[in-house]
Formats: C-alpha cells, sequence, structure tokens
C-alpha cells in the first residue's frame, strides 16, 4: 500500500511517498523548514504544502514529537503549547482534504526499525532512543509496541530529567565533548535499563551517525547500536501505522 509519510520535526518537516510493505521510499524525500512559531495552524500549513508538492491524494501517515493518543496531543514538552489537547488528525485533515493517522515521532521510528531495521525478526525486548531535542523513546515487545512511552522525561536526580541531562541539544548548548556527554548519556541508559530490562537498545536521531564518537563511555548489560534507517525512519514509520489504520477502518 502506498502511503505519504510525514516526519515533523523541530527544524524540518519531512515527507515522502512510501510502499508500507517493503519501507522503500517511491519519492524523493522533501523537506520544508518547521515554521517560526510553530503553532498548530503554521504546521498544518506546511503539512498541506508537502501534500500539495507531492501531488498526493489518499491516506498520511504523521509522526510528531509528542504523545498521541487516539490521534490527540497529549504532551507538549518540545513543542508549541496550542498543540495541548488537540485532535491532530482531524486538524491535518482539515487542512490537507486526506485522512491522516497520527503517532508519537519515535514510536514511528522504532516501528520502522522492527520491521525493515537492525530490530527486524528480532525476539524480546526492544528500547528505541531517539536523540535530538529531547530524547524520544519506543518500546516493544516481540515486535509489538508500548507507546507513548515518554521515558526521556524520568528524573535522573532531584529536579533533573534525562533529558535536560543527556539530549542531543545539551551537548550543543553546554559545548560537551562526546565523551562528556557519552557519560552523560550513559547514566540516562542505566537508568532506563534498570527500569525495563531490554534486550537491545537502538539509537536513532542525528546522535546517533556519531555512534563511534561516544560508544565507549556505553556500559550497560543490553547490546547497544545504532538504528540503520536513520533520516527516513519517522517518515516510514509513519507511513506503515497509517496504512494499518487504513486497512482495519476499510474493513469495518
Amino acid at each position: 500500500m502506498e502511503i505519504l509519510g510525514i516526519d515533523v520535526g523541530g527544524s524540518g518537516i519531512k515527507g515522502a511517498i512510501v510502499d508500507s510493505k517493503t519501507g522503500r521510499l517511491l519519492t524523493e524525500r522533501l523537506r520544508i523548514p518547521t515554521p517560526r512559531p510553530a503553532t498548530p495552524d503554521a504546521v498544518a500549513a506546511v503539512v498541506a504544502q508537502l501534500v500539495h508538492e507531492k501531488g498526493w491524494q489518499g491516506p498520511i501517515g504523521c509522526g510528531f514529537p509528542a504523545a498521541i493518543q487516539h490521534g490527540r496531543v497529549r504532551t507538549a514538552a518540545n513543542i508549541d503549547p496550542g498543540f495541548l489537547d488537540l485532535d491532530l488528525a482531524a486538524h491535518l485533515a482539515d487542512a490537507t482534504g486526506c485522512p491522516v493517522y497520527a503517532l508519537n515521532d519515535a514510536d514511528a521510528a522504532g516501528m520502522t526499525e522492527t520491521r525493515f531495521g537492525a530490530a527486524k525478526d528480532f525476539d524480546g525486548v526492544v528500547l528505541m532512543v531517539t536523540i535530538g531535542t529531547g530524547l524520544g523513546t519506543a518500546l516493544f515487545s516481540n515486535g509489538t509496541l508500548m507507546p507513548n512511552t515518554e521515558l526521556g522525561h524520568i528524573y535522573l536526580r532531584k529536579g533533573v530529567t534525562a533529558e535536560n541531562h543527556a539530549a542531543g541539544r545539551v551537548r550543543k548548548d553546554e559545548g560537551l565533548s562526546w565523551s562528556e556527554w557519552g557519560d552523560r548519556f550513559n547514566r540516562a541508559l542505566q537508568q532506563l535499563e534498570a527500569l525495563l530490562w531490554p534486550d537491545l537498545i537502538l539509537l536513532g536521531g542525528g546522535a546517533s551517525k556519531k555512534f563511534d564518537r561516544f560508544a565507549d563511555r556505553i556500559d550497560v548489560r543490553a547490546e547497544v547500536k545504532p538504528a540503520q534507517t536513520l533520516n527516513e525512519a519517522g517518515i516510514v514509520g509513519a507511513a506503515v501505522h497509517a496504512a494499518e489504520l487504513a486497512r482495519e477502518a476499510s474493513t469495518r
């Protein structure tokens, strides 16, 4: 099934038409800068522009940096507060004229890795951690997603969350070396491991491309490796999610 997958990020909104069965992009990835301020209407306008430029008419999958429950935004840690409690799927459907299926962006990336990437056919518990403006997480057991974990917001110590301590943004803002930041990120992984005991930890997002620069700072029991699909993961996962829900809707 062909689906338009869209990944809404802090710096760019990206999209491509995807073969949801194989995970292959059928068109070039189009990236449009995220508007400033990134209000619901401004983001919807960019999504509509992307849909228009792709000449798309049909179901859309959208990965978004928030907990998404039944299409509605439940958290607003790193997005405009105007999104809080918004029915994102309906809002984007109104802007594009297409049915929209929304999910958390880290869940979308993890879905891609479990279907087509580093965790394909993996039996056990997989924790995906996306490293960027925040720390996103996705949790899978034998390929089944537990949605909206948002574990970047766990507290490592009083007043300090994993995200505030070790997000990719923190490394840049505080001018940390890769080793210094790697020590911080390791503390976050150790806390997550103590709570969840995953068999495999996958790292996505921008910093995962530099895994060799901080790999020696990671000390956890689980196997840790970078995601394989990188920039395409959110787009593909959003498309897979939409394809599955669209199929379910067609059989009702």
